[in-house]
């Protein structure tokens, strides 16, 4: 397997699919399949009590951020030969991840766009990378934060705007943007590390004459359709094969200017990583009119499905649909609900299910079973391969979808959702048939949206609405510890500096760091 030295030395070689040599975490998943899952096991279930605080780092030199207040981190920082890099919108670090002392500080001004978050860098050799709100796709030195160059991916003034971290793919660094204010279409591409230059773009919507044109009323429909491709992707190295999820349909809620299924919005797609041509794709929410983007994490994996080995994705989307298919063919293998799902009406021969018409937002309000903001949102899940369960911080309630634009071509926002009851609630989800194993009701109100991190020392990791960082048993969601740090902002993290494992959470404008104290590793 090839290692993050041999990756750094030579930068054409890839990341290694899954595991990324257990003592660091260089890309925005830790490893190309997503599953947010370490192989460490210096922190198990047997010494979980000894977990101490080793150091913190609180943001101290930026002040409230325009729109969203106090500075939240968002972002996994990247873990590579013991320096630590994070962001938040406009701002990068370099802090020792031995220590948390920071080393150096790159600030951006920015002339627009929303500042709602940042969640990381990619890397490549001795580069860094990462997407201002305003969207400049942006290169640093990784020794000292210092620019190397800019390049502009989307323009601000129409309601662009970018916070996803660059994933770095042999010799492409792969950008996507958001955005659905002003109905503008999306896409995704890939830039020369080298230089910043365009090597290829993929549009999130088809034109007229192109396949997928079929399911839009119209050219302008298509041209003006979103589909924004805001989160990270992952990638298989053997079959060459980005995976990414699309963002919802423009205009948001008011589908009916847009009949059709909305391709390639909303979707799960299977793209060359050298060509960015559409290999596959599947549609779990096909013509959107929720809101629910499907840019949730498409997770990798190998295993048995029925009997026989499978390369498999699974993905636990936005509209409460939780589905498993073949990542080399897209083939469906589960379509089921993780939450209420009386939005859709049954399931179509390619798997994908078909909405109901009479659950779409309406003047006097629609019910649905899904809450509004949907069934999970943009924090990773997590893949526990000794497990085989698949773990997702979801909400399970009621919502009430308006129409508030009813010209037969709105635009913009033509809706709302209304939040009715709503608890939040961490899943396992059994892969081979999309059925809770166990499930954790969390106390208090607020949104679960922490991200999850498990290890081979039988150990699941996330926050909780009350602002507490846990550990579970990952097969049986028992609580084994617990620390309060405010409500965890990012996906947990773990890497091994010095002989010792460490633990890494986002909470807030703090990074909080664990390690086993007292000199009780193995738990005796």
């Amino acid at each position: 397997m090839k290692t993050l030295l041999a990756f750094l030395i030579a930068p054409f070689m890839p990341i290694v699919l899954f595991g990324q040599g257990p003592a660091d975490w260089p890309t925005y998943n830790g490893d190309y399949s997503g599953r947010r899952f370490s192989s460490l096991t210096e922190i198990n279930s047997a010494n979980i009590g000894n977990l101490s605080l080793a150091w913190f780092y609180r943001i101290n030199n930026v002040g409230p951020q325009r729109g969203v207040g106090s500075p939240t981190i968002k972002s996994t920082p990247l873990m590579v030969h013991g320096v630590l890099y994070f962001t938040i919108p406009d701002h990068a670090w370099a802090i020792d991840a031995r220590t948390g002392e920071e080393i150096w500080h790159y600030s951006w001004q920015d002339t627009g766009g929303h500042l709602i978050g940042n969640r990381g860098l990619g890397m490549y050799g001795d580069w860094l990378y990462f997407m201002t709100p305003d969207c400049w796709f942006v290169s640093l030195h990784s020794k000292d934060g210092k620019e190397r160059w800019r390049k502009k991916i989307a323009d601000e003034k129409m309601q662009y705007f970018c916070t996803g971290a660059p994933l770095v793919v042999k010799n492409h660094v792969i950008v996507g943007m958001g955005g659905d204010a002003m109905d503008v279409p999306g896409y995704l591409e890939s830039r020369d590390p080298e230089t910043g230059e365009l090597q290829w773009r993929w549009n999130t919507t088809p034109r007229k004459g192109e396949p997928g044109a079929e399911t839009w009323p119209n050219p302008s429909a298509m041209e003006h359709g979103g589909g924004m491709p805001w989160l990270t992707g992952t990638y298989d190295p053997e079959l060459n094969l980005l995976y990414w999820g699309t963002g919802n349909p423009n205009p948001v809620y008011a589908g009916q200017g847009r009949k059709g299924a909305n391709l390639w919005t909303a979707s799960i797609v299977a793209l060359d990583a050298d060509t960015g041509k559409l290999v596959w794709y599947h549609q779990p929410s096909p013509h959107d009119t929720h809101d629910w983007d499907n840019v949730e994490t498409p997770v990798l994996f190998d295993g048995l499905f029925n009997g026989k080995p499978r390369k498999m994705l699974a993905q636990a989307a936005r509209n409460g649909i939780f589905s498993v298919l073949d990542r080399a063919t897209g083939e469906s293998l589960v379509t089921t609900g993780y939450v209420g799902v009386n939005w859709k009406k049954g399931v179509d021969a390619k798997g994908q299910p078909i909405p109901d018409p009479v659950k779409e937002p309406r003047v006097d309000g629609s019910l649905i079973n899904t809450p509004a903001g949907g069934g999970t949102n943009w924090p990773p899940p997590s893949f526990n391969p000794e497990t085989g369960l698949f773990y997702v911080n979801a909400r399970e309630g009621y919502s009430i979808g308006y129409l508030t634009d009813v010209d037969p071509q709105p635009q913009g926002y033509g809706g709302s959702g209304a939040s009715g009851f709503a608890e939040p609630v961490l899943m396992a989800l059994d892969y081979k048939t999309g059925a809770v194993a166990w499930r954790h009701k969390y106390q208090g109100a607020g949104n679960s949206f922490a991200g999850i991190l498990t290890t081979a020392g039988k150990l699941l990791f996330t926050g909780d609405p009350s602002g507490n960082v846990l550990a579970y048993d990952p097969a049986t969601g028992r609580i084994r510890w617990s620390f309060r740090t405010g409500p965890v902002s990012n996906g947990p993290s773990t890497y091994l500096l010095n002989g010792s494992q460490y633990l890494l959470v986002g909470a807030g404008d703090t990074l909080f760091a664990f390690r086993l104290v007292g000199g009780k590793k193995d738990g005796h």
